[in-house]
């Protein structure tokens, strides 16, 4: 135990030294790689969250997800073996975003709605791309491609239930203490329920919606410090040649699967960061679509280390576990990849590849011109002063809190 403490700190000094090192050794690509991270940042990772985390906290204070948590129980207990405040997480998870599954799931195992063996489940199934990135930022810009969007889309949310399938099966199981009468009153029992929730939170408006900025904007900015610190290393990773040395392990599995060996960095680097991953797999001549669409579904289930780690700041302030959250970002990962090749057919080649039929799905909400599309690139233009803005807010309500607390 003692000979394992000392390895993990030599590993962790010996790297730290190697980092600093590389970071002298290039600072113009590390200067380039941090200002590519705060970009995605502050133009779409902020202004894109932080709306979503504000409303969550006042969701909380106002008793909502307890009164959805009350009418969702019958359908959450079964299927994933979480409280129904599970189905609040789930949905706000899958439409904001990294890393809100983990933050509503903390908060929630903070004020007592989960078990520890409860939030662990949920934790692990309720991170997930929003579709804004999967259909914007990948979809169509990086493959050009909305239609790709739908393919990517139903792989990676299909790979997410099915984790949250094989995670009920995660820990031993808790009798469920207080468990709400189901029938006809449960509307009743939920709305008492959202009523108690209210009148225990003393907060006035206005104080519950200063901490709900105040908590929020802080887990932004350790966001973006992931999101940059990531971004540098990387960079290096690459520039030091680990990632061709790391590459050239997976180029068996890869012709394996007859897969060219061009993909192995982009595979990769999506490891660490899943934006550069994704893009740098759309730029491979050598590859299919197919191939391309199959490595960025396991990138986007993977999450990479990037988010892992937002995850792992962020559950650090619980007793959630980081591991049962680490192997079930593998399974989605195989499991988005698999669901990318088995409805390619069913899905892309027959409603897309060629001139799209009547009873296509449609994406026009996501095609050029079209309101979601519009809403992406108007993200990434007024995003900085969004941004800006809402750090001025919090800088003075901290001062206000300060002056406040002397």
């Amino acid at each position: 135990m003692f000979r394992s403490s000392k390895l993990k700190t030599m590993f962790l000094a010996i790297s730290a030294i190697i980092l600093a090192g590389s970071l002298i050794t290039y600072p113009k690509e590390s200067f380039e790689a941090s200002i590519r991270g705060l970009n995605m940042w502050w133009e779409i990772v902020f202004p894109s969250l932080l709306p979503f985390f504000i409303v969550s906290e006042m969701l909380i204070g106002f008793g909502v997800v307890k009164f959805i948590g009350v009418l969702l129980e019958p359908l959450m207990r079964p299927l994933f073996k979480v409280p129904g405040v599970g189905g609040f997480v789930w949905a706000m998870g899958m439409a904001s975003g990294f890393p809100a599954g983990a933050k509503l799931t903390a908060r929630m195992r903070q004020e007592g709605h989960l078990t520890q063996i409860e939030a662990e489940r949920l934790v692990s199934f309720t991170n997930s791309s929003n579709p804004l990135f999967i259909f914007g930022a990948v979809a169509v810009g990086f493959f050009h491609d909305p239609h790709l969007g739908v393919l990517l889309a139903l792989a990676h949310y299909l790979g997410n239930i099915c984790v949250g399938l094989i995670m009920r099966f995660y820990g031993k199981e808790t009798p469920v203490k207080g468990k709400d009468k189901q029938g006809k009153f449960i509307v009743g029992t939920a709305l008492s329920a959202l009523h108690q929730t209210r009148l225990k939170d003393k907060r006035p408006i206005g104080k519950l919606l200063g901490d709900a900025v105040n908590s929020s904007i802080q887990t932004l900015l350790m966001v973006g410090g992931f999101i940059i610190l990531f971004s540098v290393i990387n960079k290096l990773l690459f520039h030091l040649h680990i990632t061709a040395i790391l590459a050239k392990g997976f180029d068996i599995i890869l012709s394996a699967l007859s897969f060219p060996d061009m993909l192995s960095i982009p595979f990769i680097s999506g490891l660490f960061e899943i934006t550069l991953g994704s893009d740098l797999t759309s730029r491979v001549m050598d590859a299919t679509l197919l191939q391309q669409a199959i490595i960025t579904s396991f990138i986007l289930g993977f999450s990479g280390f990037s988010v892992q780690a937002q995850v792992a700041s962020i559950i650090a302030q619980t007793d959630i576990r980081f591991k049962p959250f680490f192997f079930a970002r593998i399974v989605q990962g195989i499991f988005a990849s698999l669901f990318a090749f088995l409805l390619w057919k069913p899905i892309y080649v027959r409603f897309y590849e060629t001139e799209q039929p009547s009873n296509a799905i449609p994406v026009s909400f996501f095609e050029e011109g079209t309101i979601l599309h519009s809403y992406f690139y108007r993200l990434i233009d007024w995003g900085p002063l969004i941004t800006i803005f809402s750090l001025s807010i919090y800088v003075l309500l901290l001062f206000n809190r300060l002056r406040n607390s002397r």
